[in-house]
């Protein structure tokens, strides 16, 4: 009887090893699944990261609207520093804060020796664009924003800062064209105001839900 107990106890103990070596067998199974989906993981998130230190397309290729009139200032250092804009995060808008000036006005005070700062695009009180700085390059408008957000200062009639009917639908054009060609959304389109607190652009700074309303009208014409 107890050689009988003694080989039933041996005996039970196998299985118990194998039990043991499976699961055993089954968490490092678990742990190179793991390991594999952390690198997947860690692959796409550089990818990520690539995308957004570089432009992702090309400039030269772009499809200008026929209301944007191309008339670049010179190059400075200053106004127009010819830095290269790797990647387009964002839209800011700005205001002239000079009522009553036109597009071409601003225009040339940017391409003088006056001027240290500048705007990709400038809309005018008559619904003109004129574009003084080519996309591929950054601005001097938006602080230390400029190598990654593309500037637009807006003309007004008043101190107020209020656009017009004119100058208001030409932006929203210009922008939605602007968002559609770089990937961007209406969330995208920021204030001068939301980078450094300054007030500008005065009237949609002052008036939070006029510039709702400038956002959802960007969407609407996208």
């Amino acid at each position: 009887m107890p050689r009988t107990t003694v080989a039933r106890r041996k005996t039970a103990k196998k299985p118990i090893r194998q039990k043991t070596r499976t699961k055993r067998g089954k968490q490092g199974e678990r742990r190179k699944r793991l390991l594999v989906l952390m690198f997947v993981i860690l692959a796409l998130m550089s990818v990520v990261v690539l995308k957004s230190c570089f432009m992702t397309i090309d400039i030269s290729k772009l499809d200008y609207p026929s209301f944007v009139q191309q008339d670049f200032i010179g190059k400075d250092g200053h106004s127009r520093t010819g830095k290269s804009m790797k990647r387009v995060n964002d839209i800011v808008i700005h205001y002239v804060a000079n009522p009553g000036s036109s597009a071409k006005a601003n225009r040339d005070f940017f391409d003088s020796s006056q001027s240290s700062v500048s705007a990709h695009f400038v809309v005018g009180l008559k619904g003109e664009v004129i574009q003084c700085v080519p996309l591929n390059e950054q601005s001097s408008a938006s602080n230390d924003r400029n190598p990654d957000t593309i500037s637009i200062e807006v003309c007004h009639p008043k101190a107020n800062g209020k656009f017009n009917s004119k100058t208001y639908g030409a932006l929203i054009k210009l922008t939605a064209w602007l968002c559609d060609e770089f990937g961007l959304d209406e969330e995208d389109v920021i204030r001068h105001y939301d980078i450094t607190g300054k007030d500008c652009p005065k009237y949609y700074v002052e008036h939070p839900d006029a510039w709702k309303k400038l956002k959802k009208d960007v969407k609407k014409a996208m």
